[in-house]
């Protein structure tokens, strides 16, 4: 018997989140700012219902099995070519058309108190999206520190090869989720890289620099700065390559309000990040009756670099029966 979509509540007293099983989506994330204001950060809606009727463009929800853009959804893997759904434009995308967004999860553990956490777990099975081979994936959710929400994302293939590569896709606006775009957001980004893109988004297997590009965020800028020279706004992965290390885990982003002074630090252990300035949000009613509109959000999602199933000079992100499959990000909040 399969459990009902439901929403669990994570809070020490400083932060608040709400997960829902369906999708393991944050739907909701209350952070103080520097007078102990608090605000709901990521973009999302009320009620489930929204979520389960397929009306958000990937808010908040971890995706998987393979986060990101696969070239016309087709890999070859130990000589077999594995088809996968298509879903944006010629590519398979974020898992397909049933990806780990749209599936109702195991909630394994909870635990209260000073350190609340929940533990989510999803049984995928061959050939489940096309995908080879059954997998079992957990998201640990937690909340380690005052201010800060961890994630920690594992995965085991029990009996073939297959790729993973899991993404949280959360929309963040440290405004609050009802305050219109992010373009006045600074970012840091700890990336001197991106993996360049073609006409259908898919990586040409370059390795570009982003010095003197619109793309450089090496040093603190703002979002909306250069944005209107990316045709579509900004939907890059980034080669996380500069950043320092704390507990293992990378350096990967810094967003800024500067009207509230609430900061983002990202770490991550992931070789890649997608930045993403929701240019696809046209309108979408959500919480408390906010319309959403382009770049009403900012996407910061740490991954294995897209199509790398199909780009041999990408980090493979195929994980063979048995191994395990891990991905942590940091979100430390400040203000």
């Amino acid at each position: 018997m399969a459990a009902e979509p439901e929403i669990f509540e994570l809070s020490n007293g400083r932060i608040t989140a709400k997960i829902a099983n369906w999708g393991a989506t944050i739907t909701s994330l209350l952070v103080p700012d520097a007078q102990g204001n608090l605000a709901d950060v990521v973009l999302g809606f009320d009620t489930l219902e929204p979520y389960l009727k397929g009306m958000a463009p990937y808010f908040g929800c971890i995706v998987g099995r393979v986060a990101n853009r696969i070239k016309n959804g087709k890999f070859d893997l130990n000589g077999v070519e594995y088809s996968l759904p298509i879903n944006n434009g010629p590519n398979s995308l974020h898992g397909g058309l049933k990806g780990f967004d749209k599936v109702v999860w195991d909630v394994v553990e909870r635990k209260d108190g000073e350190y609340p956490s929940i533990t989510f777990q999803y049984d995928s099975k061959d050939g489940e999206e096309g995908y080879p081979g059954d997998v079992t994936i957990r998201a640990i959710y937690s909340l380690p520190e005052a201010t800060t929400l961890r994630l920690d994302m594992e995965a085991i293939p029990a009996n073939k090869a297959t790729p993973i590569s899991l993404a949280q896709h959360t929309y963040w606006n440290l405004a609050g989720h009802n305050s219109g775009n992010i373009l006045d957001h600074s970012i840091q980004i700890w990336g001197k890289h991106i993996t360049p893109v073609d006409e259908n988004t898919i990586p040409t297997g370059e390795i570009m620099p982003v010095q003197d590009t619109p793309f450089d965020f090496t040093t603190e800028r703002k979002v909306g700065d250069r944005i209107n020279d990316v045709p579509g706004g900004y939907d890059h992965n980034y080669v996380l390559d500069s950043g320092d290390e704390k507990d293992g885990l990378k350096h990967a982003a810094k967003l800024k309000d500067t009207s509230s002074s609430r900061t983002l630090d990202l770490w991550t252990d992931a070789p890649g990040m997608q930045f993403y300035t929701a240019n696809y949000v046209d309108g979408i009613t959500g919480k408390g009756g906010a319309v959403y509109g382009k770049h009403a959000g900012v996407c910061l999602e740490t991954q294995g670099f897209p199509d790398a199933i199909n780009q041999p000079n990408f980090p493979s992100v195929v994980v063979q029966p048995g191994a395990k499959y891990k991905h942590t990000m940091l979100f430390e909040f400040s203000a």
